[in-house]
């Protein structure tokens, strides 16, 4: 059933959306605050998951174009990771159709403990360039594909994943791998968007309405991130995987 908003639920969805895509700006997670009020408004689950891609993807495409107007991100070096995120989102959204996600619930956890653990140990990753330990295209291959699928299937900590293996694994320093990683969850959005509208859970008035506010809260976020760096960015990356993994570990548990 779908709930009958009042305007005070429009203005709550707006600032909402601001307070997500500017935190999803910086350091991805941004579903951490948008998905629970969804809910708290009354979707059901299945269409606040695809309200929740809706107007995702508006913030993450504001803070992809920032990162790509001011030169940090170049969208030609990204072309490799977004056509395997592209395939990989695909095979994602079909499969999650035809199994169930419960497996894999168990294992995420874990691999974003050793992501926050390294990323808090490792005082200088991300604070300039370092020595990539993996070419690119292959890079690109591997992770679009495995990402990408991720995303379309199950989705909750993909940026923080992104990021973690553009710092460890390419060297980039934390402001162009969050620029990256900004791409890389749009063109997974996107996808798994396209799936939600095909199976009309989508509610295009909340949408849109946090739409509005993630496009304003993404602008100023990765404009503060491109400006201040990595000292910004790195505490807010290591909040957002924290505050995921507990979630996580909640909601698979308790």
């Amino acid at each position: 059933m779908i709930p009958d908003l009042s305007s005070f639920h429009f203005i709550l969805l707006f600032f909402t959306g601001l307070c997500a895509g500017f935190v999803d700006s910086i350091a991805g997670g941004g579903g951490l605050i948008s998905l629970p009020v969804l809910l708290s408004v009354g979707l059901p689950p299945q269409m606040a998951l695809g309200t929740n891609k809706l107007q995702g993807s508006f913030g993450t495409l504001s803070a992809a174009w920032n990162f790509i107007r001011t030169g940090i991100v170049k969208l030609d070096e990204s072309i490799h990771g977004i056509v395997f995120t592209f395939m990989g989102a695909v095979l994602g959204a079909w499969s999650i159709q035809q199994i169930q996600a419960g497996f894999i619930r168990h294992i995420i956890p874990v691999m974003l403990l050793f992501v926050f653990f390294y990323t808090l140990f490792s005082k200088n990753l991300g604070r300039a360039a370092g020595r990539p330990r993996m070419g690119r295209n292959l890079f690109f291959m591997v992770f679009g594909l495995g990402l990408g699928f991720y995303d379309g299937f199950f989705g909750p900590g993909t940026g923080s994943f992104w990021t973690g293996a553009l710092l460890i694994l390419l060297g980039l320093d934390m402001t162009k791998a969050s620029g990256t990683t900004r791409i890389m969850n749009f063109v997974s959005n996107i996808v798994a968007l396209s799936v939600f509208i095909i199976g009309r859970n989508v509610l295009y008035s909340a949408g849109l309405t946090m739409a509005a506010g993630q496009i304003v809260g993404a602008r100023i976020g990765s404009g503060m991130a491109i400006k201040r760096g990595a000292a910004f960015i790195r505490p807010i990356f290591l909040t957002v995987v924290f505050f995921t993994i507990v979630r996580l570990i909640y909601k698979n548990y308790f």
